[in-house]
Formats: structure tokens, C-alpha cells, sequence
């Protein structure tokens, strides 16, 4: 049986506000083994970061567990902190302060000494590829070597567990995929346990299992193949030459069970491939309408994230 690392059972997280009691969290239940990568997987405001700061301790929760290593968050919250490292989305590095002031300050705050420091943050200097920027003002970094840096600082007293909220906002494509590398090389090497909140879907498909979160409720979690899988029917995508009409057409017809855009093509799930492809292209052509390039796709994470939401919301609605 996989050891446990990251707990939470029917977790509640309720704000007083104007209006009344709000449910950021509702009823959550999830379970992250030692070793994983955990990707908590919402849109804005679904609960990801409130989540992440209850089952750390950093709020208080309103009803149910959760816990990191064994340690209660609200009993255990020192106990915890020596054991893991956190990047908040709001992370902010003293801008002047060097890089490798930065290391030695936060080495300092979890009470690291000088003998460790000496050891370690050449080391993690090397690991994030930071060694030549030791003397660069942490301002002056680019916000891929901001991100790098920070990872640096929450590794140095050597946690077993890492939770990272939306750690790659706002950096490029190619500094994303870098600081995916290094989170991959800590996980096979040091056997990491790390928890990302992200709302970038080819994030998730990095992680080993993949909660979906919506409305503080956790509606889906499954690898990533498996959370892919929920969706019913085939795929089909085509790019019609007038779009409005053609994704006007799509809805009422027969066999066809969810319509989605995606820029300037029209993904339609079907029941049966070939039949769905038939319909949809006499019923086009009936109308005077040209389309290119119809084919059947695999669905992606993000197809099936909104598939799983839009499903969601149409439950919420009949209740």
C-alpha cells in the first residue's frame, strides 16, 4: 500500500461575507502517496489556493481533516513546516537582496546552519541553474530565474513534501517547461512529494494523478489518461468556413453530445465515429456550408476539463 502524504477528508472552508456564508471548500476529499506529483487542476476562484493553504495550516478549517506526513494542519503546523517547502502564488523574493543572499536569508528564517548552508546552496544553485547569477539582484532576474530561485529557497532545509499554487503564472512557454524539468529531476532523484495548483492543462498532464476542482468540490481525480477517459463518445474536429452557422447546426443533431470551440475549429463529441461524421457532413453541405479538414482526435486534457465542468454545471443547474 502507497504511504500517504498529503490527506484531506470531507474538508470544509467557509468565509463570512456580505452576502453569507461562502463554501470555498466543500466536503473535499483527496489522498497524494509519497513520491507523486498531484496536480490540483480548477479555473479561477474553484478553490485551489485555499486549499492549499488549509491543508498547510496557513487557514483555519471550518470542518472535516487533512494533514501532510502524518501531521495534523491545525495541531501539527510547526511540524509540518520543517518538513515541507511551499512557493505561494504571491511568492515575492526580496528584490534587493542577490540570489544568493536570497538562499542564505531564507536559509536562515528555517533556521538552517552556516555548516548545511555551505553544503546545500551550491547545490541547489547548480540544480536550478543559478550558479553564475549568485551575485545578481533577485529584481534583475527574469521571471523564469525568479521562479527557479524561489524553488531553491523552499528546497534548502531539505523538505520532504513541496506544494507549489500556480507556481509557472505569467512565465513563457519555454521557462515553464524548464522549471517542469527540475520539478521531475527532484521527484525521481530525492523522491519528492509535490502538490501544484495550476490552471494550465498541459501541466496536469505531467502530474501522476490529477484532481479537478470546481466550486470548492473536487468533481473528478484520475491520472491524467484516466481523467481523459471520462468523456463519452469520439472526438471529431473540423474548421468550418463560417463558424457561427456551423456551430449553431451541431447542438440538435442526432448522435452528437457535446459541442466545444477551440480557436477557430469546432470539436464535436459523437457517439459513433463514422456516423457522426456522415451527419455532420451532410447536414453542412445541405446548408451550403464548407468545412476543412474534418478528422478524429484524441481528446486533450482541456476538452475533457471542460467536458467535466459543463457537465457539472448542467447538474448544478437541475438540482
Amino acid at each position: 500500500m502507497t504511504e500517504i502524504a498529503i490527506s484531506a477528508n470531507g474538508l470544509v472552508k467557509t468565509f463570512r461575507t456580505r452576502k453569507g456564508p461562502l463554501n470555498a471548500i466543500d466536503n473535499l476529499t483527496l489522498e497524494v502517496g509519497r513520491g507523486e506529483t498531484y496536480g490540483l487542476l480548477g479555473p479561477d476562484g474553484a478553490g485551489k489556493t485555499t486549499t492549499t493553504r488549509v491543508i498547510l495550516g496557513l487557514l483555519s478549517r471550518t470542518g472535516g481533516q487533512s494533514s501532510i506526513l502524518g501531521f495534523d494542519s491545525m495541531r501539527d503546523t510547526y511540524a509540518i513546516r520543517e518538513r515541507v517547502g511551499y512557493i505561494a502564488q504571491q511568492f515575492v523574493l526580496p528584490a534587493d537582496l542577490t540570489v544568493i543572499e536570497n538562499m542564505r536569508f531564507f536559509a536562515s528564517v528555517q533556521g538552517i546552519s552556516q555548516e548545511a548552508q555551505d553544503a546545500r546552496i551550491p547545490e541547489l544553485l547548480a540544480f536550478a541553474g543559478l550558479t553564475d547569477f549568485t551575485r545578481r539582484l533577485a529584481g534583475q532576474l527574469s521571471g523564469g530565474m525568479k521562479k527557479k530561485l524561489a524553488l531553491a529557497c523552499s528546497l534548502i532545509h531539505q523538505p520532504q513534501v513541496v506544494l507549489l499554487d500556480e507556481p509557472t503564472l505569467g512565465v513563457d512557454p519555454v521557462s515553464r517547461r524548464e522549471f517542469w524539468s527540475l520539478l521531475g529531476n527532484l521527484r525521481a532523484e530525492k523522491g519528492l512529494t509535490i502538490f501544484v495548483c495550476t490552471p494550465y492543462m498541459d501541466e496536469a498532464e505531467r502530474c501522476n494523478q490529477v484532481g479537478l476542482i470546481y466550486k470548492g468540490r473536487l468533481i473528478a481525480h484520475d491520472t491524467p489518461s484516466g481523467i481523459k477517459k471520462m468523456v463519452p463518445g469520439h472526438l471529431l474536429e473540423f474548421k468550418p468556413a463560417k463558424f457561427v452557422p456551423a456551430r449553431d447546426l451541431m447542438g440538435g443533431l442526432p448522435g452528437v453530445l457535446e459541442v466545444q470551440t477551440y480557436g477557430a475549429m469546432l470539436h464535436i463529441f459523437v457517439e459513433e465515429a463514422e456516423r457522426g461524421r456522415r451527419t455532420i457532413e451532410k447536414t453542412l453541405g445541405s446548408h451550403g456550408l464548407e468545412w476543412s479538414g474534418m478528422r478524429i482526435i484524441e481528446p486533450r486534457m482541456e476538452e475533457a476539463f471542460i467536458s467535466l465542468v459543463s457537465r457539472q454545471e448542467a447538474q448544478d443547474h437541475d438540482q
